[in-house]
């Protein structure tokens, strides 16, 4: 596990945990809560994900949002593999589809918030940030609504703080944007989106590769936003 500190930590008694993949939604999430006036606690899950890309991203992220901690933890889910993110299966070009696509990672989402709702309540934090939306995504069932509400209220049968009856809250501020919307709020919070990283299948020169769902969907929203995207995109 590392653990990066930032030189300027925001000093405030409201504790937030962040979960910070280093893609353009969850900067904008951690910019929301820092707008809160939460602390922000950011937690990177290093899956061994194949756009490894983004642990940087999440890194220079959290330094300029000022996060009180960055943690950075290792969960190699290459060992269960059963997606394009972490087996050997290629990574979809063709376009955002109707299906879940493979880049689909097994409850990826569901063991996230868990080990996020873990360090939540050990720093005593009632607040948790996701960067999850349900308009301009890949289908993904652990992005939607239906699912963030469960797990809120599986957080609290699931903890001490929650039999105590101190409610922990899952917020999810951009679960009704589209990506031009989140870039708008990308913008507005002051946010290079130039720091954050949302390729799948980062190049060999380390270009994004421009093709594919995650690609695809970051573009037409800057587009549709009317804003510049400094993402190095190879197509």
């Amino acid at each position: 596990m590392q653990e990066i500190s930032s030189p300027q930590p925001v000093q405030t008694p409201r504790q937030a945990v962040v979960l910070l993949s280093g893609g353009l939604d969850s900067m904008v999430s951690a910019g929301i809560a820092r707008e809160r006036g939460f602390a922000v606690n950011a937690l990177t899950i290093d899956y061994n994900q194949r756009h490894r890309r983004e642990l940087d991203a999440a890194a220079e992220i959290a330094r300029f949002i000022g996060a009180s901690r960055h943690v950075v933890l290792p969960l190699d889910l290459r060992r269960f593999g059963g997606s394009a993110l972490t087996d050997d299966i290629e990574v979809p070009k063709e376009g955002v589809g109707a299906d879940i696509p493979v880049t689909y990672v097994p409850a990826r989402n569901l063991v996230f918030l868990s080990l996020t709702l873990a360090w939540a309540e050990a720093i005593g934090a009632n607040d948790i940030f996701i960067g999850v939306n349900a308009l301009d995504y890949s289908g993904y069932p652990d992005c939607r609504p239906e699912f963030i509400s469960a797990f809120e209220n599986i957080a609290a049968l699931a903890t001490k703080a929650g039999a105590e009856g101190r409610a922990l809250r899952i917020h999810a501020p951009l679960q009704f944007m589209g990506k031009a919307d989140i870039a708008r709020e990308a913008d507005r919070l002051g946010l290079d989106p130039g720091m954050s990283w949302s390729c799948y299948d980062p190049q060999p020169g380390g270009n994004a590769c421009g093709l594919c769902d995650s690609c695809r969907l970051r573009k037409a929203g800057f587009a549709d936003a009317g804003l510049f995207d400094p993402t190095p995109y190879a197509t």
